[in-house]
């Protein structure tokens, strides 16, 4: 498919999405997100956000377009070419969005654009413009005489006043980009402006606007249950699709088919699905492996539904039965879920969820004999990543480790043991590691190749957690059984 051919389909998509209903509970959220920032910000500054660019695959291919999140959080545009600035100051016209111009000629390659009463009834933005004005208007307003009729002086006033005495300033989220990369379009904006004006200071917008994204507003919470609703369904079905003989991308195309099928835009972050010894590596990407009797098949998969992400793992056998090591590691890591879920309470933060983990993994770790210290790091050769991380707009969303836990707060706990012998094979050949190898060496002839992670969505309550995705099952009574289940279904078909 050419890259005006996946242009077309994507601007289908957002005409589809764009109903009356859909825009009037939405746009009224979107404006309320707005009017916090502005809280957030006052009279002094003016904020912009830049729409995230299309990215080239190959040769005259796009990637599907993925909109900043940060505009996306305060606009719901879905398409490129968008500009949001905010005034605050402002006499009345507070909100400005700068969208492409429609083009019937183009639209015949591309898709139908949103025109700008499209524009307003989705985002409740009065005044939309051409984002081919964008630069018209920052050089009437930056240099102080307004831009045509939309912001004179009067309705500037209090900015321009600011500008005067040197002390407005621009917020920008400002972005680091890849080290050494070339400058992103935000960086590349905020030279600009350093190059082009006076009379302001550039500061980062991204410290507030992480302070609303992680505390999720009702209509936020109901578009991510949905989207968690749609990942445990095609979890579910993933269970289904896998039997021994089967290809892992079968049972990935199960569970993506689902994705499509219930209305989600695409998959939260590309599916790992992995078997046997693939169960071990954190984000397998191949999925091109035929699943053997006696694996344990791990999916780390989940939808994008109304731009939010969720997030599920489970892992099972593909036989509908564990074997007593699967089951020794199993236990386990499920055991150091429940444990952390029980101190997920406000005011807690991630570190303390992580920290309640590692001390349970541990002690599992010393039974098994696979480490011989739980007072020290040993543990980290079969844990290798965090707990838990922030979901919303993006599967790994805004906020920090230490950030302490308020309700409406939306996050996973996922921790998982991953057993390969690699580990050892790979320690420097110190005399302690020799002897360290010695000692572990049973163990992990015993367990190698058993990759487990679960993992579930949660959104914090007033008194404690709630878990999104319980609907997948996990225990391993319940596992077998509903394999069992899958098993006699497809026999009476």
């Amino acid at each position: 498919m050419s890259r005006l051919a996946r242009r077309a389909a994507a601007a289908l998509l957002l005409l589809l999405a764009a109903s009356p209903v859909f825009a009037s509970d939405f746009s009224d959220d979107l404006a309320a997100r707005r009017q916090r920032l502005m809280q957030r910000f006052g009279a002094d500054t003016m904020v912009v956000l830049l729409s995230a660019p299309a990215r080239v695959y190959s040769n005259d291919v796009d990637y599907e377009y993925h909109q900043d999140s940060n505009l996306y959080y305060l606009t719901g545009m879905t398409q490129e070419d968008t500009i949001l600035v905010l005034m605050p100051g402002n006499a009345t016209r507070r909100e400005l969005l700068f969208i492409k111009d429609r083009n019937p000629e183009r639209e015949h390659w591309t898709g139908r654009l949103l025109s700008r009463d499209d524009a307003r009834e989705r985002t409740g933005i009065a005044t939309v413009l051409s984002s081919g004005s964008f630069e018209a208007f920052l050089d009437g307003i930056l240099g102080q005489r307004g831009y045509s009729a939309t912001i004179d002086e009067k309705e500037a006033a209090t900015f321009f006043a600011a500008l005067g005495e040197g002390r407005a300033r621009i917020a920008v989220p400002m972005d680091t980009g890849a080290p050494g990369a070339p400058p992103t379009r935000t960086q590349a904006f905020v030279q600009q402006l350093r190059d082009r004006y006076v009379g302001y200071t550039a500061i980062d917008a991204t410290p507030a606007l992480k302070a609303l994204r992680m505390v999720k507003t009702p209509y936020e919470l109901t578009q991510l249950t949905k989207a968690t609703d749609i990942s445990a369904e095609a979890q579910m079905a993933g269970m289904r699709a896998a039997a021994p003989g089967v290809f892992e991308y079968q049972v990935k195309a199960a569970i993506e088919a689902v994705h499509r099928s219930r209305g989600a835009v695409s998959w939260a972050y590309p599916s790992i699905v992995g078997s046997g010894p693939n169960a071990t590596v954190l984000h397998y990407p191949e999925d091109d492996r035929q699943m053997q009797a006696g694996d344990l098949l791990l999916v780390d998969a989940a939808a994008n539904y109304g731009y939010q992400a969720s997030d599920i793992t489970r892992t099972y056998p593909v036989s509908g039965t564990f074997s007593a090591v699967q089951r020794d590691i199993y236990k386990i890591v499920l055991d150091a879920q429940e444990q952390a879920i029980k101190v997920a309470k406000p005011g807690a933060t991630l570190t303390t969820i992580h920290n309640r983990t590692v001390a349970v993994l541990k002690d599992g770790l010393l039974k098994l004999g696979l480490i011989t210290d739980a007072t020290g790091p040993q543990y980290s050769m079969w844990y290798t990543h965090g707990t838990s991380h922030f979901i919303g707009l993006d599967v790994h969303d805004v906020g920090s480790r230490n950030d302490e836990l308020k309700p409406g707060m939306t996050f996973t706990i996922e921790p998982g043991l991953y057993i390969r012998q690699s580990v050892l094979d790979n320690l420097p050949k110190t005399p302690a590691n020799l002897e360290l190898i010695a000692k572990l060496q049973a163990a992990v002839t015993k367990y190698d190749n058993i990759g487990v992670r679960v993992e579930d969505s949660f959104v914090m309550d007033t008194t404690g957690v709630r878990n999104l995705s319980s609907a997948v099952p996990k225990r391993i009574a319940d596992i077998e059984a509903y394999m069992r289940g899958r098993s006699a279904a497809s026999g009476a078909r």
